[in-house]
């Protein structure tokens, strides 16, 4: 795909990876780029910082109602989506002993997100015969993420979900790729390291960490090449290769990492 005069909707796009695809975006020529997030003040700042291609949604990405009107919307302003990247995503820190409201959470924004945006922005597309459908994923949903047990099941789902969509719908001319970058420093990361996780030193630990900025930059390059998998850390395919190949011997690894990290 190239982003020179389409339409892109961007949700979580008030801070993090969100704003900056937001912005790569609009610098690789998006005649609009929308810039949807729940909090309505941190989007407008967003989209006032790029320009006039740019406007906020106020969007709760749980709510299957917020996502059919911010389609409708859009589409009714400009007529079309070219690209609708489901970014925003929610982690937990938590195992087990996460309770059902938190599993709850996690399940309606890291899978029904992308459900909901899907099921709004589906038919435009395959009435026009094209588009694009970007989810950010995380490598824990090709891997694992230590510490968090709502966020890898539901990126994992989220993965499924997408590979799903593309194995249905390329055909009929709507591509779908999955994000999946691992260490990103985003507040996401740097709350899990001032708390204490250990997730987010694992994270720390197994690979750089890189900014928003690369990630888009990363993304750009897949969209140009129509990939399934974005993997801004190209380490991610050589751990779930190796995960694919041994996973008794992937796991004892992870378990060594964390005892060391741990003691």
């Amino acid at each position: 795909m190239n982003l020179t005069d389409r339409i892109a909707v961007v949700t979580g796009g008030a801070g993090g990876i969100g704003a900056a695809l937001a912005r790569r975006f609009a610098a690789e020529g998006a005649a609009a780029v929308v810039v949807a997030d729940r909090d309505a003040a941190a989007a407008n700042r967003v989209a006032d910082g790029i320009g006039p291609a740019a406007r906020a949604a106020a969007v709760d990405v749980s709510l299957e109602s917020d996502l059919r009107e911010l389609v409708a919307d859009t589409e009714r302003r400009y007529g079309r989506i070219d690209l609708f990247c489901a970014n925003a995503g929610t982690a937990t820190g938590a195992g087990i002993e996460a309770d059902d409201a938190d599993w709850d959470r996690a399940w309606r924004v890291n899978v029904m997100h992308h459900v909901y945006a899907a099921r709004a922005a589906l038919p435009g597309m395959l009435t026009r015969g094209e588009g694009y459908l970007l989810h950010t994923c995380s490598a824990a949903g090709v891997l694992t993420a230590v510490g968090d047990a709502p966020y890898t099941a539901t990126k994992h789902a989220a993965v499924g979900f997408a590979e799903w969509l593309a194995i249905t719908y390329r055909d009929r001319g709507v591509k779908v790729s999955a994000l999946c970058p691992q260490g990103v420093d985003t507040p996401m990361l740097s709350d899990g390291l001032a708390a204490g996780q250990l997730g987010a030193r694992v994270i720390t630990a197994s690979g750089a960490v890189l900014t928003p900025e690369a990630v888009a930059d990363a993304t750009i390059v897949g969209l140009a090449e129509e990939r399934f998998l974005i993997l801004p850390h190209p380490e991610v395919a050589r751990y779930a290769l190796r995960r694919a190949e041994d996973p008794d011997g992937w796991q004892a690894g992870l378990r060594k990492l964390i005892r060391r990290l741990a003691g």
